[in-house]
C-alpha cells in the first residue's frame, strides 16, 4: 500500500498545520481555562473550507478525500483538539450523513450553510440510558401524518449549544426495534427545543458539550432524512466514519505532545547535559515516535478504505483504539518528560493529556470498538 502523499494532500496538510500555529496557538489555554467556544477560529475554518471538507462541491463542500480531511484533523489536534472536535462532528457526521443521505431539498436548505460555516451542526444519538446504543433509544418520534412529534433527551452532545442544526436519531416504531428508528433535522429554536447547561469537562473544554431535551417539538416530515427505518442504517454508517476522524484526532494529539516533549528534551538539562543525552529520555522519545508512526499508518489505511469505497468498519475501529490509547500513553510520557514542568499550563502537555482521554470514550469506548474488531475477525 502507497502512503505517498498527492502534492495537493501536501499542501492541504502546511495550510492546516499554518493555520493552528498561527490562529489556534494564542489563546488556546485562555479558552481552556474559560471553557471558551472559539468562535473567530471555527468562523475562520469555514473560510478555508475545513468545516465541509468531503462534501460535494455543488452544495459548497470541498470534494476532498477523507485522507486530506485526516491530514486536516491531525494537524488542527496537535495545537486545538476543541477545535478539531468541531471540525470532526460538522465533517464526518452532519456534513457527510446529510450529503450522502439527505435529499436534494434537504442539502440545498442545510448542507449549503453547513460546508461554509455559516452554520453549525451537531450529531445527537447519546442518551442518558443508551449511551451511544443506537437500539435502544428513548427518545420517540411519532408519526403525525404530516410531521413527528419528539420527544425526549440526548446528552453529551458537542456543538449543542453552538450548533444551528441537530440530526436527531429517535424511536419511531418500538415494536420495529432498530427497523423503527429514524434520523431528523432539527433547528435551534423549535418550539419545545430546550439546551441544557454546559457540561464542566476534564478536556476539550473549548468545545461546549451539553444536554438537549425535546417536549412535544414539532419536525416536518420533510426532515426526515432517508425513507422510514433508515435511522440505524444511518447512525451506524455515519459512526463508522466519525471512527477515522477521531482517530486523526488522537493521532494528532499524540503528535503533538511527542513534538513539544521532543524539543524541550533539547533545551532542558540535567546532570550536566541535555535530558536528550540521557537513555531514560532517548527511549521514551524512541517509543513515542514508534507508537505514533504505527497509529498513522492505520489511520491512513481506515480512510483509503473509505475513499476506496471498501468496507471501513474494521480499519476505522482499529484505529479509533489504537490510536487512542497512543494519544493517552504519548501524552502521559510527554508529561514526564517535562518534569515538573509539565505540570503547568503553559507547557501545553497537560491540557494534551486531558484532551487525549475523550478520544478512548467517544464515538464508542475502547471497548464498543473492540466489540466492533472482534465481530468482524470471527465472522471469517
Amino acid at each position: 500500500m502507497d502512503f505517498k502523499l498527492t502534492e495537493e494532500q501536501l499542501m492541504i496538510r502546511d495550510a492546516a498545520r499554518d493555520f493552528a500555529k498561527a490562529e489556534l496557538l494564542p489563546g488556546v489555554i485562555d479558552r481552556d481555562n474559560k471553557q471558551e467556544f472559539p468562535t473567530e477560529q471555527v468562523k475562520k475554518m469555514g473560510e478555508l473550507g475545513f468545516l465541509g471538507m468531503m462534501a460535494s462541491p455543488e452544495y459548497g463542500g470541498g470534494g476532498m478525500d477523507t485522507v486530506s480531511y485526516v491530514l486536516v484533523m491531525e494537524e488542527l489536534s496537535k495545537i486545538d483538539a476543541s477545535c478539531s472536535v468541531i471540525v470532526s462532528v460538522n465533517n464526518s457526521l452532519v456534513c457527510w450523513g446529510l450529503d450522502t443521505y439527505g435529499n436534494d431539498a434537504q442539502k440545498e436548505k442545510y448542507l449549503t450553510k453547513l460546508t461554509t460555516g455559516e452554520s453549525i451542526g451537531a450529531f445527537c444519538l447519546s442518551e442518558p440510558e443508551a449511551g451511544s446504543d443506537a437500539t435502544s433509544q428513548k427518545t420517540t418520534a411519532i408519526d403525525k401524518g404530516d410531521h413527528y412529534v419528539l420527544n425526549g433527551t440526548k446528552n453529551w452532545i458537542t456543538n449543542g449549544g453552538s450548533a444551528d442544526y441537530y440530526l436527531v436519531i429517535a424511536q419511531t416504531d418500538k415494536e420495529k426495534k432498530h427497523k423503527g428508528i429514524n434520523a431528523f433535522i432539527v433547528e435551534k429554536g423549535w418550539e419545545g427545543f430546550e439546551i441544557g447547561p454546559k457540561e464542566d469537562k476534564l478536556g476539550i473544554r473549548g468545545s461546549d458539550t451539553h444536554s438537549l431535551i425535546f417536549n412535544d417539538v414539532k419536525v416536518p416530515k420533510e426532515n426526515r432524512i432517508g425513507e422510514d427505518g433508515f435511522g440505524f442504517k444511518f447512525a451506524m454508517k455515519t459512526l463508522a466514519g466519525g471512527r477515522i476522524g477521531i482517530a486523526a484526532q488522537a493521532l494528532g494529539i499524540a503528535s503533538g505532545a511527542y513534538e513539544l516533549a521532543k524539543e524541550y528534551s533539547k533545551v532542558r538539562k540535567a546532570f550536566g547535559t541535555e535530558i536528550m543525552n540521557h537513555q531514560a529520555i532517548a527511549f521514551k522519545l524512541a517509543d513515542m515516535h514508534t507508537s505514533i508512526e504505527a497509529a498513522r499508518m492505520l489511520v491512513l489505511k481506515a480512510a483509503m478504505d473509505k475513499d476506496n469505497h471498501e468496507n471501513y468498519d474494521l480499519s476505522g475501529a482499529m484505529a479509533k483504539l489504537y490510536a487512542s490509547q497512543v494519544a493517552m500513553d504519548v501524552a502521559v510520557e510527554a508529561v514526564q518528560v517535562h518534569g515538573g514542568n509539565g505540570f503547568v499550563k503553559e507547557y501545553h502537555v497537560e491540557r494534551l493529556m486531558r484532551d487525549a482521554k475523550i478520544t478512548q470514550i467517544y464515538e464508542g469506548t475502547s471497548e464498543i470498538q473492540k466489540i466492533v474488531i472482534s465481530r468482524s475477525i470471527l465472522r471469517d
